[in-house]
């Protein structure tokens, strides 16, 4: 009886946390954009300009993210609080790596940052293709969602230009089956009709 008690703390123990990390990223806004195409994992959608806030991303990401963590919590030139949004990008190759945050759609302008390593930008609007996947972050899982969108855009005859950016929507203790990870790469705005 003690065993089937245990088990059943246990699993309901399990399904508490799983319904609270997959509620996390809800309660939080996520940058705005049209899809033009599905196709399973695969998307291809538009994005407006993204007023983001950046930061150089080298060996420690928990670094980075730190500095755009004060960032929003205040500690910028207008001593602002800003909500936190989802996802946050990572972008560029092994020498201009950053992180960035995508500031909600309700704010005029982001505040100049106190940390000089932090900076505001735009990611320019445009069509992006995406391919959807799980799972931690790391080197092998970005190199392969990679290598899948490029295979799916060779398939359809689309060219992608620059670098990938990759999206992360979920907290850590997120278990990492369940964690929303995005790649994107630019792509003709005209790609849905070849």
């Amino acid at each position: 009886m003690k065993t089937l008690v245990a088990a059943l703390l246990s699993l309901f123990a399990v399904v508490v946390v799983l319904a609270g990390c997959k509620g996390s990223r809800k309660g939080y806004e996520s940058a705005p954009y049209q899809v033009v195409l599905r196709d399973g994992k695969f998307e291809l959608r538009d994005y407006p300009n993204l007023t983001v806030v950046e930061t150089p991303m080298h060996n420690d990401s928990g670094a980075s993210f730190q500095r755009l963590f004060r960032y929003i919590s205040g500690q910028n030139k207008a001593s602002q609080k800003i909500a936190m949004t989802t996802p946050v990008f990572m972008a560029g190759n092994a020498s201009t790596r950053s992180m960035s945050f995508v500031m909600p759609a309700d704010m005029e302008s982001a505040p100049p940052a106190s940390d000089p390593s932090v900076k505001t930008a735009t990611l320019p609007a445009g069509r992006f293709a995406v391919f959807g996947f799980s799972g931690s972050r790391n080197d092998q899982a970005e190199k392969g969602s990679l290598e899948q969108l490029r295979a799916w855009l060779k398939s359809r005859n689309i060219e992608a230009n620059g670098d990938p950016i990759y999206g992360y929507f979920d907290p850590p203790w997120t278990p990492s089956f369940m964690r929303r990870n995005e790649v994107m790469l630019r792509v003709d705005a005209q790609a849905s009709n070849k």
